[in-house]
């Protein structure tokens, strides 16, 4: 197996930090995290609520900004970048899947794949569109539109949507959080394929330790903080580590 040391960094954060409020309402969502996030990986972020993972992937994903430190995304520095730059770098470097789909309600299937591609002004590549759409099983859904298709398949539209325009990185935030554990373990495993077969990169915000367990790596965040990682962990491990964060998250705020 390939070492962290060997890749390619796909994003980094360095002293990170986001405060809402001031005072004694202050709340330090992201508390200096320093962080490398490898290129070919499918990466897991984790921690009790409240702990700033989404915080994390919104500043990662260029979705808000932090208060201060430095994200860098392909090698680009997103604190550089006027609004313009950070449109154009959402649009063509980064794709998103969310847990609510996101699914533009009057197109079809086909059309909000292609979305991203016609918002840029660019034309898709057949071959990899094609690729793209029997991977994630959808063929003979493209002409519908998200009403007529399952939470499953709407969210395989996402993935579809979110690969199309070839990312530098796929964010994904609790992309399995609405979906039952049939359709979850099929958005999982055709993410988990994206990686090994496309050489995709994925970071992924969940609570579940199933889908962190489809991971490479799993960053665990307490208070603001990187905490722990595990890497190529079990569904047990995952777990362990969950609890004693849930437990001593309790402890701190005086609940046992």
């Amino acid at each position: 197996m390939t070492t962290q040391t060997q890749l390619a960094t796909a994003a980094h954060t360095s002293d990170l930090r986001k405060i809402y409020g001031s005072g004694a309402s202050e709340v330090r969502a992201l508390d200096g995290v320093t962080l490398d996030l490898y290129a070919g990986q499918f990466t897991a972020i984790m921690g009790p609520s409240g702990s700033g993972k989404s915080t994390l992937m919104h500043c990662l994903a260029a979705l808000d900004t932090p208060t201060s430190g430095e994200v860098v995304v392909d090698g680009t520095t997103l604190g550089s970048l006027g609004d313009k730059a950070l449109t154009r770098l959402r649009r063509e470097r980064v794709g998103f899947v969310f847990q609510a789909f996101n699914l533009v309600p009057t197109l079809t299937a086909r059309e909000n794949i292609l979305l991203p591609l016609t918002l840029a002004g660019r034309k898709p590549e057949r071959d990899w569109f094609d690729l793209v759409v029997d991977t994630v099983g959808l063929r003979d859904r493209l002409g519908h539109r998200p009403a007529e298709m399952s939470g499953g398949q709407q969210q395989r539209v996402a993935c579809a949507r979110a690969l199309v325009s070839k990312p530098s990185i796929v964010f994904a935030d609790e992309p399995t959080g609405n979906l039952d554990s049939l359709s979850g373990g099929e958005v999982l495993a055709f993410l988990r394929r994206s990686v090994d077969e496309f050489d995709q990169t994925i970071v992924m915000v969940t609570h579940d330790a199933v889908a962190a367990s489809y991971c490479d790596r799993v960053i665990f965040l307490a208070d603001g903080k990187v905490v722990d990682e595990l890497t190529d962990p079990t569904r047990e491990q995952i777990l362990e580590h969950m609890t004693e964060l849930q437990t001593a998250a309790l402890q701190r705020s005086g609940q046992v």
